[in-house]
């Protein structure tokens, strides 16, 4: 399709705008990290890096932090087990509701996190409870695995559709095993979309803040908790700037890095 000149400015302009609305808050929140004035008066008066001396300091923001690793790297494992496995056999086999469970893996991302997070507190309360399972790590790692295996499951399953059977059929005939074809066929097709996955999964787990007010026990502050409990403190104000500002670089960076995966996949070029 062919744009006018007048076209292509405005469809440029339209672009511009829909960046600034989304990048021009998230670029005031890195440059007041080093807005000295604890105001946040604006322009900055003048610069400086204590808060982020601070920030570091702040042993409650380390452990928030050390949390939200856990239960991204916990999250992650599971949404590569279980959304490898689902895709394959959704990929692989023909059986009776093969769509519905398709459906079924999807569904959770589409939510609303506030109606997950009511599942997951209610279901942990009435049965897991009885049987001596509580809140906590595990609960938060579980709430995020449940929309974490969506991104998993989406990328394995295209490539398999986009790689077909024949190689793994060509492996067998040239007397491979299961293993075997798994391991110097099917894995090496599937890496980047395995690894492509499990960054969009952490980045989705790290900053995940509803479904995790559901589903903390007592004691369990991931980063995004602890931001959103400090947030009204004045003294914590400057802080809450510098962990909001590693905050973003934490989530752009993982999300980058799968884009950049998928495509170079895909047949780009890094």
């Amino acid at each position: 399709m062919t744009l006018s000149r007048s076209a292509r400015w405005l469809l440029r302009g339209a672009m511009a705008l829909g960046l600034a609305f989304i990048y021009l808050p998230l670029s005031i929140v890195l440059i007041n990290s080093f807005n000295a004035d604890r105001t946040f008066a604006w322009p900055p008066p003048r610069w400086t890096t204590e808060w982020w001396v601070r920030a570091w300091e702040n042993a409650g923001a380390r452990e928030a932090l050390w949390t939200s690793v856990q239960a991204g790297l916990g999250a992650t494992a599971v949404a590569l087990l279980l959304g490898s496995l689902v895709a394959f056999a959704v990929q692989r086999y023909r059986f009776f509701g093969r769509e519905t469970v398709s459906l079924l893996v999807v569904l959770p991302i589409a939510l609303p996190g506030i109606v997950t997070g009511i599942a997951l507190d209610t279901a942990f309360r009435s049965v897991m409870a009885p049987l001596g399972i509580g809140k906590g790590l595990f609960s938060v790692i579980v709430g995020h695995a449940t929309f974490c295996v969506v991104v998993v499951y989406n990328n394995v399953l295209a490539r398999l559709r986009r790689s077909g059977g024949n190689l793994q059929e060509a492996s067998a005939d040239l007397g491979a095993d299961g293993w075997q074809t798994f391991r110097y066929v099917t894995f090496p097709v599937l890496r980047s979309a395995l690894l492509a996955g499990a960054l969009l999964a952490f980045g989705l787990s790290f900053d995940e803040i509803i479904v995790t007010t559901f589903t903390a026990g007592p004691g369990v502050q991931t980063l995004p908790i602890w931001i959103f409990s400090n947030l009204f403190r004045p003294n914590q104000a400057p802080v809450i700037n510098v962990v909001a500002a590693v905050l973003i670089v934490a989530s752009v960076v993982p999300i980058y890095l799968a884009q950049r995966l998928s495509d170079t996949a895909s047949g780009g070029r890094l």
